[in-house]
C-alpha cells in the first residue's frame, strides 16, 4: 500500500526538471555547475529543485571546496519502486481473481 512518504516522493519526482536531475545523478555525482550545463536550467531554479530533492531525502550533498556535489540515494528510489511493485502485484492478483465491487 502506498504510504504518505511514497505519495510525497511521487509528487517530488513528478516535476520534469527534478526527474531529469535524478536521472543525471543516477549516472554520476554532479555539482550545480554540471547540472546547469546538462539541463540548461537557470542556477537559481536548479538550486530550488535541488533543495526540494534534498529535503525529500532523494539526494544528499557532499561539500568539496567551494562546490557542493549532489548524489542520488538509490535506497529511496528502490523503496518507491518496491511500493509500485507491490501495487502491480495486488492489481495482477485482483485481475486474475476478477475482483469487482457490485454497483448498488
Amino acid at each position: 500500500m502506498m504510504t504518505s512518504v511514497d505519495t510525497e516522493l511521487i509528487r517530488v519526482l513528478a516535476d520534469p526538471l527534478r526527474l531529469q536531475i535524478v536521472t543525471l545523478l543516477a549516472h554520476e555525482t554532479l555539482c550545480t555547475t554540471h547540472l546547469v550545463e546538462e539541463t540548461g536550467a537557470r542556477q537559481t531554479n536548479l538550486s530550488n529543485h535541488l533543495r526540494v530533492l534534498r529535503e525529500a531525502g532523494v539526494v544528499e550533498t557532499e561539500p568539496c571546496g567551494r562546490f557542493t556535489y549532489y548524489k542520488l540515494r538509490p535506497d529511496v528510489i528502490e523503496s518507491l519502486a518496491g511500493s509500485f511493485a507491490e501495487l502491480a502485484a495486488t492489481a495482477r492478483a485482483a485481475a486474475e481473481a476478477d475482483v469487482k465491487r457490485s454497483c448498488p
